[in-house]
């Protein structure tokens, strides 16, 4: 196979884009999030009922300490006798509330890991939001894309587009304009509402593991065939080619029964998980 073929072939597959390191090489640093008190605390409420037969609203901060007990015991909250989920309670987590995602997401208030992110895009590496919500996919891309266009606190479109003009000097790729290149980043990305569609919203436990074990999978794959190409590189990149993942949730149960599995599975320890609670960041 000649030089030119593969560069059209990983080029058109979209396979090969990572963030750099100081000596300006792919470091194969690839990211997960959680959105939801994580990346941003946003305003959206889950809707319980009281004992009362009226509706209450929960931050998502406050439902991470409460939703194992919601429905099965009764319990005080804002002054209220909250006795069980109200009629659709998730109705603003999912394509119902997909507009009002947009919008709150820029209003959003920075979360713990609000830094690791722009850290990602501003790099250029390749990043997964693995989240509880139901929203359609493309609109967590859209608030992304939203966020990357407008400079959106600390989130650089400029370096983000000078980084990923750095990548294309190890290939020789198609003129693109600064909206194809920030598309074709995210393209690249992976966006999981793991209840979009089936899946509980109330134990999304599940959800997350298949969409962290996809995200693994996908990253290993894509440092394979980096390290497996890196022959028809222009310049010389010395690297081993072995990926490492950060993966952050603010809910202790998400990530003590996604760290379970992970001990079982990930045996090359290629993820590195981080509990976002009460706001403080520490590696779990």
């Amino acid at each position: 196979m000649n030089l030119r073929k593969i560069i059209k072939e990983y080029a058109e597959e979209k396979q090969l884009r990572e963030g750099f390191d100081e000596a300006g090489e792919p470091d194969l640093k690839y990211y997960a999030f959680d959105w939801d008190d994580n990346i941003v605390t946003m305003p959206t409420q889950i809707i319980l009922m009281d004992e009362n037969g009226d509706e209450v609203g929960m931050s998502t901060e406050d439902f991470a300490e409460y939703r194992e007990i919601i429905g099965k015991e009764p319990f005080d909250y804002k002054n209220k006798r909250i006795v069980n989920y109200a009629e659709n309670p998730y109705r603003n987590f999912g394509v119902q509330g997909d507009k009002a995602f947009i919008i709150d997401a820029m209003m959003a208030k920075p979360g713990p890991s609000w830094d690791d992110f722009v850290e990602a895009i501003n790099g250029g590496s390749i990043f997964s939001i693995i989240t509880a919500r139901g929203h359609n996919p493309n609109t967590l891309r859209e608030a992304v894309y939203n966020m990357i266009v407008t400079d959106h606190n600390g989130i650089s479109r400029n370096e983000l587009l000078n980084n990923l003009k750095k990548y294309r000097e190890y290939f020789d790729e198609r003129k693109m304009s600064d909206k194809e290149m920030i598309d074709f980043y995210l393209d690249l990305a992976k966006f999981h509402p793991v209840t979009y569609g089936e899946g509980s919203a109330a134990n999304p436990e599940e959800g997350k593991i298949v969409a962290l074990r996809n995200f693994l999978s996908y990253v290993k794959n894509m440092a394979k065939e980096l390290g497996e190409k890196s022959a028809y590189f222009k310049n010389d990149i010395k690297n081993n080619f072995v990926p490492n993942i950060g993966f952050s949730d603010d809910d202790a149960g998400n990530i003590e029964k996604i760290k379970d599995i992970l001990d079982k599975e990930d045996k090359d320890k290629l993820v590195k998980t981080y509990l976002t609670k009460g706001g403080e960041k520490q590696e779990v």
